[in-house]
């Protein structure tokens, strides 16, 4: 079978597209593939220090931020038309780059607008259905048709619900074509966890504002505390510690570094992102997991998942 040169995108809302698209390009590196990855900031920096016989190029996106009221509808009905063009725009820019990189397939981890006709276009997502509160049959309407586009729709759960998605991952009304790949992530084994101290790790993750304002909060929480805390902050683009009494700040660890954090922690605290509660399923880690104000789909999963 001859080589296939294959470019892999990631959303860049954080750094969970980026490390579940790990197993996928490692995968596509053994078979012999070239492998050119779309990224941008932390997400690039992640997969940089990783894959570095790999090309990078970047497809202009909108930024995306969270409002710090936790208003996601009101957010996003404002930035519709700028979502919407930042997705068509993609679109186009994705037929320039097949021609100039001679790319025959497009693996996109939910970047509604990286397929064509030309090429293999697959989409993942663990988000079949979408959660919301206003206008769901709308939504979801919308992006089975985008799913629609593609020639393959990957699901990263389980196919026997409730799976780690649950309603999420199994809806009634599914893509034309689709398949359940299993949980995605770049760890292999569960943990021996040995918690013989008092210690915490908090995972600090997503997009800004809300990033930052759930470091402050994490920080409040335990200043003063008899325990150490870490904080990853989640920022591998920006090489940094703090260190202040009990409270250890560092932006981004080596996987490694990160087990042996996680191993000997008596709390583990963490976003509900989906990305991260497949890490953890596949670690076999209990987190206390909190949400993202006015994110839908982490409210579900933070309920899905906790005790």
């Amino acid at each position: 079978m001859e080589s296939e040169t294959v470019l892999v995108a990631p959303l860049h809302w954080g750094l969970g597209h980026a490390t579940r698209c790990i197993p996928i390009i490692e995968q596509q590196l053994e078979r012999g593939n070239r492998v050119i990855i779309v990224a941008s900031g932390g997400p690039k920096a992640l997969l940089e220090d990783r894959f570095k016989s790999c090309a990078f190029i970047e497809i202009p996106f909108m930024l995306i931020t969270y409002p710090k009221d936790g208003s996601m509808v009101r957010h996003f009905f404002v930035r519709g038309p700028q979502l919407v063009l930042s997705i068509w725009r993609e679109h186009l820019h994705l037929k320039k780059l097949i021609t100039k990189h001679g790319i025959d397939v497009v693996i996109s981890d939910a970047r509604f607008g990286l397929w064509n006709k030309t090429v293999k276009s697959i989409f993942i997502t663990h988000q079949v259905q979408i959660k919301s509160p206003v206008f769901q049959s709308l939504i979801n309407g919308l992006n089975r048709w985008v799913m629609n586009r593609f020639d393959e729709v990957w699901i990263p759960d389980y196919e026997k619900k409730p799976g780690l998605a649950g309603e999420l991952s199994h809806p009634k009304k599914m893509p034309l074509r689709y398949s359940y790949i299993g949980p995605l992530s770049r760890f292999k084994h569960p943990l021996k966890l040995k918690s013989e101290n008092n210690n915490v790790v908090v995972l600090i993750s997503g997009p800004e504002p809300q990033r930052s304002l759930f470091e402050k909060q994490m920080s409040k929480r335990f200043e003063n505390s008899d325990q150490q805390v870490l904080i990853l902050s989640g920022k591998p683009d920006k090489p940094n510690k703090l260190e202040r009494e009990n409270i250890t700040v560092v932006n981004h660890l080596s996987d490694q570094q990160l087990l042996d954090e996680l191993k000997a922690a008596k709390l583990v605290i963490a976003r509900s992102g989906y990305s991260t509660i497949m890490d953890f399923h596949v670690l076999g880690i209990k987190a206390e997991f909190i949400s993202t104000p006015g994110q839908t789909e982490q409210e579900y999963l933070m309920q899905l998942h906790s005790p």
